[in-house]
């Protein structure tokens, strides 16, 4: 069993920066992937990011690349998103997930969730 608690969302005006994190209890952090989601209003959850367990490799969705950076620190059993040039349609509900597959790019595939951020981007 892993919990998950994201903090560090807010309100921040276009083209600023905000600094995600996730933190985790439980067993074996560093055994599981771990991305972010998120969800803006009336709209499906969407794959941000996702981190191996070791931290070696990366995958980011194309509304994000370039602008954000995931990483983690398993001796802390910690993930952070970090998010630069900030957009309005960056705005969403943020979520941390763990799964036991780095591929893995669908909420399905996640095991476990946090209970979300949110960041609010104003024009």
């Amino acid at each position: 069993q892993v919990q998950l608690v994201e903090s560090g969302g807010g309100l921040v005006q276009a083209g600023g920066s905000l600094r995600l994190s996730c933190a985790a209890s439980g067993r074996a952090f560093s055994s599981y992937a771990m991305g972010w989601f998120r969800q803006a209003p009336g709209k499906e959850r969407e794959f941000v990011a996702v981190i191996s367990g070791l931290g070696r490799s990366t995958r980011y969705a194309n509304s994000v690349k370039g602008r954000c950076t995931i990483s983690r620190d398993n001796a802390e059993n910690t993930v952070f998103l970090q998010m630069n040039s900030l957009k309005p349609e960056d705005t969403a509900v943020y979520y941390c997930a763990a799964s036991s597959n780095y591929y893995a790019g669908t909420t399905g595939q996640y095991i476990y969730w946090g209970q979300g951020t949110q960041v609010t981007v104003s024009s």
